[in-house]
Formats: structure tokens, C-alpha cells, sequence
């Protein structure tokens, strides 16, 4: 049998776009010195590793796949179950990413404790901490149980072998970039080992029907670490944001076969661990100030979830220079758009100011929805004036400044109601379809100038 051959390539770290020879600048990304070199040998296939054999598989017609209804397994915490779809689906591979000391290892400890009070049997594979330390968090956080496994180890046919040898229901790999295979000499956390290691994980998923998790490091622009391979690879992508210094998380799906993209769940880190936070939109305005300028509440929808959250805007003084804006939790394209409709349409001279923006409580919006809202809280900053308490303003702006009608109208006024607020400025193609509610007051708007005269 001939012996294996070698074959150096220079791989990015950043996309894994792979070539023959060393280049300072991957011309595939754009990133510089990013090109590492790696050593590739010549390895059985994917199906012969472990003992996961791989039969041959016919073409079958899709109407005579037999296949029964296979339930969810659910993790005990609501938060993560609705972003994931309702549970962990058999097989399936799910990606979580998120800053170092965000709370990923303390999610994954909290989720399997949930699945092995079921009588679920777990298995959490660390590469980063030994048994010792895992036992120590496990206790702190109240998650000790005689179903949960744990183990150290990086070496990924010792993995295999363990899942073969325990047959766990759920597995877990923290983190993917601590495990090497020795089928390749480079080392643990590069694009070659990332990205191999992730496929026979898969594979060995896809053939057993366990659920397997893995947990993955960011890299400074809060992309995971590794090449953008992985992503697609997975049935499901999780990021888990927030920052360190804040007691808050929201955990938000990027990719999810299973289930909708759009679901966020909300998390306070507590002393025992993550705590679920069943009501965002009282988290997020606890500390709105009262008859504050610049300070506005709009509904935003985060999947089937209507979230209630504060934008708040600052207008500086008029700049002798090129004006700052810096934008936090929307976009920035889009609040430079508002800003020109608000100078053309109202005459308000905004593009020599400053502008900050804020979404407090460390939340992302991104919907036309909040258009409305972002013209209000400027303008309510930049003639210094508080919108009245108790309004909630929602709409979508188009560039002629007519406020368009906006989606899931009932569901954010049923929580505008709920959160107890006695306003709301609606679009009034919207309102004209709405039912008449004598919980509170809706108004109707039309264009930019018309809710600027009834708010200020």
C-alpha cells in the first residue's frame, strides 16, 4: 500500500480560501498576513473513521421516504428553546458563537442539567477546562446530575470512540477550536482542523441521531473564528452577545433549519447562572428617565416575540468639521437616510450636528418598523423637547417622508397595552384597519410633518 502523501498549502484563517503559494494580502477576503501554511496528508474517508461505517447510498423518490413525526428534545429553558424552534432536533449540529466570557459554557452546562433531569443522557466534551473545574462550575451552578458526562479531551478520535462507547442523547464540544485530528499536522484551531474536524462530527451526527452542539470562539469583527465554511456546514447558527460589564444576553439565530431566524432569547448572568428573562420589554425600559429629550419607546418585532425598547438620540452642537455619527444597535445607513428626509422634509438643518443613537439595554433593531421612532427621538433632542409620556411611536419612512404601514400591527399593540402605555402613533393605512380598542388612544400619521406637529 502506498504511504500517505503530503502536500503543503497556505490556508486563510479568516475564510479558508487555500493556495499554493504564500501572498501577504488573501485575495479571496481582503485580510492581511492572514495566510498560514499547513500540511495535508492523505487520509481515509470520512465514512471509515471511528467506526461510523458508510454504506452506499440509492437515489429513492422523495413521496416513499418513510419517516415518523420525532419530537423535539426541549432543554428545560424556554429562552433557548424558542430560538432554536422549539428544542434540539435529532441529528441535527448547532453552532454557538459568542465573545470569550459571554456565558457560552455556562448556557451549555445549564441546557444539558435541563435535559438530564429527563433522563437524558449528556455528554460535555471540554478542551478548555479539566473535569475538576467543570464539577466546580456545575455545582455553583446548581446543575449537578448523575446523567451529565463530562470530559477533557481534544483529540477527536478519542471523541468518537467515547460517543461510540457511551451512546450519549445530546453531545457537546467546547470549544471546536481546541480539537485537532491527527489525520493533519497543523495545529488545533486552524481552517484545516476547524473545518475537518466539524465534518466528521457531523457525519458521526447525521448517522447516530445524536444532537451535538458546538461552541466557538469570535474573532474581532464578531464573525466565529474559522472559515465561513463552518456556518453552512451546520443545520444551526446561535450567536450569544451582550457585553461582559452588563448583566444582560440575548441570544439570536442566524441560520436555523428548524425554526425561524428572527427569534431572540433574553438572559440576565446572575450568581447561579443565566437567568431567563420572560418579559424583554419591561428589561428593557426599567430605567427609561421621564419627560426626557431625545428619548423615545417603539415596538419591534424579534421574530413572533413584539419587544418594546427605547431609542435614544443626542443632537450635539453644530461641528466646524465633518460631523460625528455614531450609531448604536441600528443601522447606520439607515439612520443617515432619516436624517436627510428630517433636513429636506422638516427643514431642520441636521446635517452639520453631531448625531448619537443608542438603543438602551444593549438590544439590535434592524426593521423599517422603527423608522418612526428614529425621526422622533432626533427631533425630540434637537429642539430639545420630551416626546409625552406614555406614547409609543411606530412607522416606516419612505424618502417622499410618508410614513408607510407596517407588519404584525395587533401583536405590538397588544404589548404597547400590556406594558401600560395610554398613546400610540400608528400609520394611517394601518389604522384604518385596526379594530377600535378604548384601552388606549391611536393616532393615525401620514407623513413626518404631520407627527412632528402632534408630538412636539
Amino acid at each position: 500500500m502506498a504511504g500517505k502523501i503530503s502536500k503543503t498549502t497556505f490556508s486563510c484563517q479568516a475564510c479558508g480560501y487555500q493556495t499554493p503559494k504564500w501572498m501577504g494580502k488573501c485575495p479571496d477576503c481582503g485580510q492581511w498576513e492572514t495566510l498560514v501554511e499547513e500540511v495535508q496528508t492523505g487520509r481515509a474517508p470520512f465514512g471509515q473513521v471511528s467506526g461510523f461505517s458508510s454504506d452506499k447510498q440509492e437515489p429513492v423518490p422523495i413521496d416513499s421516504v418513510q419517516f415518523e413525526n420525532e419530537g423535539r428534545m426541549e432543554t428545560g429553558i424556554r429562552e433557548f428553546d424558542r430560538v432554536l424552534g422549539g428544542g434540539l432536533v435529532p441529528g441535527s449540529m448547532v453552532l454557538i458563537g459568542g465573545d470569550p466570557g459571554i456565558g457560552k459554557s455556562t448556557l451549555m452546562l445549564q441546557a444539558l442539567y435541563g435535559l438530564a433531569k429527563n433522563q437524558t443522557t449528556v455528554l460535555y466534551v471540554s478542551g478548555e477546562e479539566s473535569v475538576r473545574q467543570i464539577a466546580m462550575r456545575s455545582r455553583r451552578l446548581n446543575a449537578m446530575s448523575p446523567n451529565l458526562w463530562a470530559v477533557s479531551e481534544i483529540d477527536l478520535d478519542i471523541i468518537l470512540s467515547l460517543v461510540q462507547s457511551k451512546k450519549p442523547d445530546v453531545l457537546v464540544i467546547d470549544s471546536i477550536q481546541t480539537v485537532y485530528s491527527g489525520d493533519l499536522t497543523s495545529t488545533p484551531g486552524s481552517v484545516s482542523q476547524v473545518r475537518e474536524s466539524t465534518l466528521k462530527l457531523m457525519l458521526m451526527a447525521k448517522k447516530t441521531g445524536i444532537p451535538t452542539l458546538l461552541v466557538g470562539h469570535v474573532t474581532k469583527d464578531g464573525a466565529i473564528a474559522g472559515p465561513r465554511l463552518l456556518e453552512h456546514m451546520v443545520d444551526t447558527v446561535l450567536y450569544f452577545e451582550g457585553d461582559r460589564n452588563h448583566i444582560f444576553r440575548i441570544l439570536r439565530a442566524v441560520k436555523n433549519r428548524f425554526g425561524s431566524t428572527n427569534e431572540i432569547g433574553v438572559f440576565e448572568m446572575g450568581e447561579k447562572g443565566l437567568e431567563e428573562i420572560a418579559n424583554p420589554s419591561a428589561l428593557f425600559l426599567s430605567e427609561r428617565p421621564a419627560n426626557a429629550p431625545g428619548s423615545v419607546v417603539t415596538a419591534s418585532m424579534e421574530g413572533t416575540r413584539p419587544i418594546l425598547v427605547e431609542l435614544q438620540a443626542l443632537a450635539g452642537t453644530e461641528s466646524l468639521g465633518t460631523p460625528r455619527r455614531t450609531i448604536l444597535g441600528l443601522d447606520y445607513n439607515r439612520v443617515s437616510l432619516l436624517v436627510a428626509v428630517m433636513e429636506k422634509k422638516l427643514g431642520m438643518q441636521m446635517m452639520r450636528h453631531d448625531i448619537f443613537m443608542n438603543v438602551a439595554g444593549g438590544a439590535k433593531v434592524d426593521e423599517p418598523a422603527v423608522d418612526l421612532g428614529i425621526v422622533s427621538a432626533i427631533a425630540s433632542s434637537f429642539l430639545d423637547r420630551a416626546v409625552p409620556d406614555g406614547t409609543v411611536v411606530m412607522g416606516e419612512v419612505g424618502l417622499t417622508g410618508e410614513v408607510r404601514a407596517i407588519s404584525h400591527i395587533d401583536t405590538r399593540m397588544t404589548e404597547t397595552i400590556k406594558m401600560g402605555f395610554t398613546k400610540c402613533f400608528v400609520p394611517e393605512t394601518n389604522l384604518k384597519r385596526m379594530p377600535r380598542n378604548n384601552d388606549i388612544e391611536v393616532i393615525g400619521i401620514s407623513t413626518v410633518s404631520d407627527a412632528m406637529e402632534l408630538l412636539f
